[in-house]
């Protein structure tokens, strides 16, 4: 997960063994991450994280970021995969905006989503097929490869979508999880800046249907394939991560756990 820290403005030649021992340092625990070894969150700035996570019994550690956004995406559940070495972790797969009352407006907004839910402790061992969550969602940039104006972009059966956009979960069974192709305009670009590096972090505010996405490219892999700098009103293609975390719609806890907890 270390690439996609170039995301949030560390260079590519970063010292992140650095890194780790400043979060292990300076971070606080992480809420809803592994019950044994060391879970660690460390802010940085505009909602962005950094969470450290060594497993007991493991002798590596990852290191990946996070957002905090404020936007809560409704999702319909299809499916939680569970993933064998991060048991507070999961892939969700669903349909994000669902029907509110079979609203017939409504069916425009919907897109089928897939996200990296961090805090996967906090469900239930099983989840109702259908069930709605909200989520905070951000995409981290694995590929870029496209950045300019509308009128640059080939596929033209984006422009024949009335929302002007597409988002595609990755389906290959080699794919990643948690990732999907996406094309969108930029709303709005918003500047922060790295406390670790002094480098400047973009957060993309890019339109996506029903509520905004916040994207985040890596500079360096934009100058390397000489892709211009995103631009408000620009448009923005490629394959991101998406991460997130439940901000609502959790199940009610069964009566007599209720009261068991008060």
């Amino acid at each position: 997960m270390e690439f996609l820290l170039e995301c949030i403005g560390f260079p590519p030649d970063a010292d992140f063994a650095k890194v780790k021992r400043i979060i292990e340092r300076d971070g606080e625990p992480a809420p809803w991450r592994g019950p044994g070894g060391t879970h660690l969150r460390l802010p940085l700035a505009g909602g962005i994280e950094l969470f450290l996570d060594r497993e007991a019994g493991q002798d590596f550690e990852t290191v990946m970021p996070q957002c905090r956004v404020p936007h809560r995406l409704r999702v319909a559940t299809e499916r939680l995969v569970s993933i064998p070495d991060s048991p507070y972790d999961a892939l969700l797969f669903g349909q994000a905006n669902p029907l509110v009352d079979h609203h017939e407006s409504y069916a425009e907004q919907q897109f089928p989503i897939t996200t990296f839910l961090t805090d996967r402790r906090r469900l239930p061992t099983k989840l109702e097929r259908g069930h709605v969550l909200a989520v905070s969602v951000a995409g981290f940039a694995l590929d870029v490869t496209y950045s300019g104006p509308n009128e640059g972009v080939r596929d033209t059966a984006i422009f024949d979508n009335p929302r002007g956009a597409f988002l595609q979960p990755l389906g290959g069974p080699e794919d990643p999880g948690g990732c999907m192709d996406l094309s969108l305009r930029v709303r709005e670009i918003l500047h922060v800046r790295n406390p670790l590096t002094d480098n400047l972090i973009e957060i993309i505010e890019a339109d996506a249907p029903g509520r905004p996405l916040r994207l985040f490219v890596s500079r360096w892999q934009l100058d390397q394939d000489q892709l211009p700098q995103p631009r408000p009103g620009w448009r923005i293609e490629g394959t991101f991560m998406l991460t997130g975390r439940i901000t609502g719609g959790l199940p009610r806890a069964p009566r007599r756990v209720r009261r068991a907890f008060g």
